[in-house]
């Protein structure tokens, strides 16, 4: 015992050992309790958090709520794309691959939709593990509802096209179709 009064009140028999024990816990519940957490600070910081959140509630149900009107649209440009897929042929030939998300898929077409896979005529569209083959204006209306959707749009690369004076490769064209 660190108290020598506590120890000469046991040795001389006027207090138990239950109740030094009992003495020495209410004094460190007290002292945990006297010390000074910033009480003030801490009413401050949780009226601001309170704050925080109430205007994050607010934008997050603004959100929701146009979430709600776009979902009509969502549900109308599903349906749309669906009706309006083209059905692969089962004995697609040519491998044509894209990039989605950070994986690539693979879908076998004919030489037909290659060429307007291509040319910019169609594009993919992927929705609940499903590709779809769309007309392009189609999956330009996805790639502004929902580009997480847009599997493969072809866009017109003005830049490349222009080809330099100098270029010693300048008369040979590489094709669109070059299988690696």
């Amino acid at each position: 015992m660190a108290n020598p009064f506590q120890e000469q009140l046991l040795k001389a028999g006027l207090v138990s050992k239950q109740k030094v024990q009992k003495a020495q816990t209410q004094k460190r519940r007290n002292r945990k309790a006297k010390v000074d957490d910033g009480s003030a600070e801490l009413k401050q910081q949780i009226a601001e958090q309170k704050q925080a959140q109430a205007i994050k509630d607010k934008t997050l149900n603004e959100q929701r709520f146009e979430a709600a009107s776009e979902k009509g649209l969502v549900r109308g440009l599903v349906t749309e794309f669906t009706r309006l897929a083209i059905k692969l042929p089962n004995s697609g030939e040519v491998k044509f691959n894209y990039h989605f998300g950070n994986k690539i898929f693979a879908l076998y077409v004919d030489d037909k939709l290659q060429s307007q896979l291509l040319n910019g005529q169609l594009g993919i569209v992927r929705y609940e593990e499903t590709s779809y083959l769309v007309p392009h204006k189609l999956v330009e209306r996805v790639n502004m509802l929902v580009p997480q959707w847009c599997g493969y749009l072809w866009v017109k690369d003005e830049k490349n096209q222009d080809i330099e004076e100098d270029d010693p490769y300048a008369d040979y064209v590489i094709p669109d179709d070059l299988m690696w």
